[in-house]
């Protein structure tokens, strides 16, 4: 879980501060997150399958499996972003810090028991 935080830490960091800089020039909030969303898939793919959960299965089923775990956290994000910005009014930087959070603890158990699984790990 250390290591999941650590990979998650740097390159949420890096997503959320582009994403503030290109709501700042003023890119939609929901597009915004859906650009940084796609940059992070990238990102956190690579070291969390090599560093985080050490998976020596095939990697295209495992980017497979990544993609439908993101896929699911993207929807999670967007839900989250309509709700309580749209819906509620809040500042879309507070509710995409939390969001941020949310699906980072979604996407720890996705990847500990579906993507990256000891199951998986010789296909």
């Amino acid at each position: 879980m250390f290591r999941f935080g650590l990979v998650g830490l740097v390159s949420n960091a890096l997503i959320y501060l582009i994403y503030i800089i290109i709501t700042h020039v003023g890119v939609e909030p929901k597009k915004a997150m859906t650009i940084t969303y796609i940059v992070g898939v990238g990102i956190g793919f690579l070291g969390n399958r090599t560093w985080t959960f050490n998976h020596g299965g095939k990697m295209s089923s495992a980017a497979l499996r990544y993609f439908i775990a993101h896929f699911f956290g993207y929807l999670l994000n967007l839900l989250i972003l309509f709700l309580f910005v749209d819906l509620q009014g809040y500042a879309h930087q507070l509710v995409q810090a939390v969001a941020i959070l949310v699906v980072a603890g979604y996407l720890f158990l996705a990847s500990k028991y579906f993507v990256f699984s000891k199951k998986y790990s010789v296909d």
